[in-house]
């Protein structure tokens, strides 16, 4: 068969469909919330391309083709020489220089987006050294539809409307119109692998093959662009959710002069710019990576369903992966969001962070809980349970309410189920902050009385003093415990420093050990990492303990930690300290610089260097030489990485440069933009200054042990209260020691699902047993079981 004369392509379905690079040069979108758009950018030319919805990617990549018919092709993202700048200050709008090795040409590019349409626009310009190449220089434009954040299942055909030559590609229930201006001249849908204009262009230094349609599978559609009267084109991407709708979105955006569009992007971004109020002179690049920060914590907030804010717009080494790994980063974790949010807040901006905590509080059920994560229509994406992720929002809403900027909202109903859920479900945590344990994990018990302390605030407000010194006991009680749960007395990892926090100490969220030992526990660290003594397993997220105010800085306990994770985690790279996460990690690139595959090396994180600064910054030191190094962890385009190369010089890759992580990483930018903050005004941003009140300055610890349905301790110090705790109206029957007389008594109310009884046990002797048998609706049925504590030295 000769392909030429063939309409349907051949090579059904294609090869199996991948993702793109991670490591983003750039990200953009129009501020106006009509143009419901997003677009990535690597290796000088476009990836995804987002629609409707930020978290719903719909192509894979969008490049050139470029060859002068005899002696060579040039595909963009693999032959040439690669540059990126932003020729308006404050603005998501880019400038892609893609030069010729030999210096005979190179493409320019305006990157932005129809600023009122939800049209992408790619204008064009080829410029020509070599007089030679001028008649010879073919350039074909080539689209990787992943619509609706699949590679397969796409169908595309060449579409004809109002006398103009388009592409149309659509699965589901969006349809993608692509063009160009002027006209294509040549077009064909082909089958990656097999069909597609890459195979033809590659094979034929030409456009050999022009098929009309392909069904069902991973496509590619290739145009030849126009050059006959001139080097100048603009490629357009439109969408809808239907065929027409998406047509008549390109021709209109393609009608109107290209200068208005970039007028009116550029205005919509400057209405949001930062207002500099003195931060500048606390970076060390006069505020150009804050200014950026800024924008890209804006542009990954979706338009449609506001306040909604995913972690980044980027798939983890993508390259390597396919549809089944559809959410990538492109998901809302309510820790990242909270941390986009307080980022966005400390740079003095109001409303969206607002719009976020209304966000998590239309989503939050009535027990309090919020899921791992989501998908920006509030459905859970996967089903972990994190005690931090129920306590952020808590902390976000009384930031808001701290900076007054809670506006007509009253965020009591969220915070109070988020109090309840941590108190009952608490203090063990499902998953930490890495997702990937379950146990005593400090940085989860630091959110977790963060959250209580900000609850009871709110409760003082209201004028509920039972109400908020219930609360203040509890969160008494998780600090009085921090280290008897977290802290190792036999650590190994530093000579002459057997005392410090662990990472995690393990035990089953489901049913948790009250009493396990950090100096005893196991750890099976995730990503094949293997098992180890928890005592020795060290990362530094106790440093939450210092930034939200519950532990001093100048603890020798928090010092001597320190030391320990400087020994086994920090990396002095050439542009500055970073840490790792934990010794053992295993999620990061492979020494031989190949993607994680669910194996890895866990890298550096920029992220922890801002942490770090907000603890020295703490101590009384300059954060500056952590914001400095920060800086220098961005790229060319202002991105912040998930994780940097801190391994020898390998091939391109050289220590702190990013690897195949998520980038940009929300939570970097936020933590970089908070750093400043903190150092402008002399004190962490993210302090609960009741909590620093309480904890650090006047030091409160806790006369009670509490017992719960979740936390169902065995062993009671003496001289201890015993409190019991419920999430229902309860009547408990005790008593104290064998032979005793019971007593029944009812649960204290202090409000909706939280009650309590207090046991007078202070002055039992050691070895006393006490026995009690609960009554409660909590338990969905009227049966009696026999629970035992007995009373112990204290520790």
């Amino acid at each position: 068969m000769d392909v030429r004369e063939a309409k349907i392509a051949f090579g059904a379905p294609g090869i199996e469909p991948r993702w793109t690079h991670s490591t983003k040069d750039g990200i953009g979108t129009a501020y106006d919330t009509r143009s419901r758009v997003w677009f990535t950018l690597s290796h000088g030319i476009v990836n995804e391309i987002y629609y409707p919805y930020v978290d719903q990617p719909n192509t894979r990549d969008l490049e050139l083709l470029v060859t002068d018919g005899e002696t060579f092709v040039h595909e963009e993202k693999r032959d040439l020489i690669h540059a990126l700048r932003y020729p308006e200050k404050d603005a998501l709008l880019y400038e892609l220089t893609n030069s010729d090795p030999e210096g005979r040409y190179r493409i320019v590019k305006l990157i932005l987006t129809d600023p009122h349409s939800s049209v992408f626009l790619q204008r064009t310009r080829i410029e020509v050294t070599d007089a030679r190449l001028r008649a010879k220089l073919r350039v074909f434009a080539l689209l990787a539809p992943h619509i609706a954040g699949s590679g397969k299942h796409n169908s595309a055909a060449w579409c004809d409307m109002a006398g103009r030559k388009l592409f149309n590609a659509h699965r589901e229930n969006v349809h993608l119109s692509f063009g160009c201006a002027p006209d294509f001249v040549k077009r064909s849908v082909g089958y990656v692998g097999a069909s597609d204009g890459w195979t033809d262009v590659m094979k034929h230094r030409a456009m050999r093959w022009e098929f009309d349609h392909a069904d069902d599978g991973n496509l590619a559609l290739t145009g030849e662009v126009d050059l006959r009267n001139g080097l100048e084109f603009t490629l357009g991407v439109g969408f809808g959710p239907n065929h027409q709708s998406a047509v008549a979105a390109l021709l209109q955006s393609l009608a109107q002069p290209s200068e208005d569009h970039r007028a009116g992007f550029v205005k919509q971004w400057r209405r949001a710019a930062l207002n500099d109020d003195g931060f500048r002179e606390h970076t060390g690049d006069s505020g150009r990576l804050l200014r950026l920060s800024r924008a890209v914590l804006l542009a990954h907030e979706d338009k449609s369903f506001q306040g909604a804010m995913v972690a980044s717009m980027s798939i983890p080494w993508g390259e390597t992966r396919g549809d089944e790994d559809l959410g990538g980063y492109h998901l809302v974790w309510t820790r990242d969001l909270v941390h986009s949010a307080t980022g966005l807040l400390a740079s003095g901006q109001t409303h969206t962070p607002l719009r976020a905590l209304i966000w998590l509080a239309s989503i939050q059920p009535e027990d309090g809980h919020l899921p791992q994560n989501s998908w920006i229509d509030g459905r859970p994406a996967w089903t972990g349970k994190q005690l931090d992720e129920v306590a952020a929002p808590v902390l976000l809403a009384w930031r808001l309410r701290r900076d007054r900027a809670l506006a007509g909202f009253d965020p009591w109903v969220l915070v109070m189920r988020a109090a309840r859920y941590v108190i009952l479900n608490g203090p063990v945590t499902q998953q930490e902050r890495w997702e990937e344990n379950s146990g005593y994990s400090p940085s989860t018990l630091a959110w977790a009385i963060a959250a209580l302390v900000c609850a009871a605030d709110f409760a003082k407000d209201r004028n509920d003093e039972p109400l908020a010194t219930f609360l203040l006991d509890h969160a008494d009680w998780i600090s009085a415990n921090v280290e008897r749960w977290t802290v190792t007395s036999r650590g190994e990892l530093l000579k002459g420093k057997p005392r410090h926090y662990v990472r995690i100490t393990p035990t089953d969220a489901d049913a948790p050990d009250p009493h396990v030992n950090p100096d005893d526990a196991v750890l099976v660290v995730a990503n094949r990492g293997g098992s180890w003594p928890a005592r020795n397993v060290v990362g530094a997220e106790f440093l939450e303990l210092v930034r939200l105010g519950i532990r001093d800085p100048h603890d020798p306990l928090v010092r001597d930690s320190l030391a320990v994770v400087d020994h086994v985690l920090k990396y002095e790279l050439p542009r500055g300290a970073s840490w790792r996460r934990y010794n053992h990690d295993g999620y990061g690139q492979k020494d031989d610089a190949s993607a994680f595959d669910g194996t890895g090396v866990g890298r550096c994180w920029p992220l922890l260097t801002g942490e770090r600064g907000h603890y020295e910054m703490a101590a009384g030191r300059d954060a500056l030489p952590f914001i400095k190094a920060m800086e220098k962890f961005a790229n060319d385009g202002g991105m912040l990485p998930e994780q940097v190369w801190d391994g020898p010089v390998l091939g391109e890759l050289d220590p702190g440069d990013p690897t195949g992580s998520a980038m940009p990483l929300c939570w970097a930018h936020s933590e970089y933009i908070e750093l400043v903050r903190s150092r402008r005004d002399g004190v962490c941003y993210s302090r609960i200054d009741p909590a620093y009140e309480r904890y650090v300055a006047k030091k409160n610890t806790s006369a009670l042990e509490i017992w719960t349905l979740q936390h169902r301790i065995r062993r009671l110090p003496a001289g201890k209260r015993l409190r019991l705790a419920f999430g229902a109206a309860t009547t408990v029957t005790w008593r104290a020691g064998a032979g005793a007389s019971g007593a029944s008594v009812e649960a204290e109310m202090v409000t909706k699902g939280l009650s309590f009884v207090d046991l007078p046990i202070e002055s039992l002797k050691l070895g006393t047993r006490v026995t009690f048998m609960i009554r409660s609706s909590e338990q969905g049925s009227s049966e009696e079981r026999e629970y035992e504590v007995t009373i112990c030295e204290r520790a």
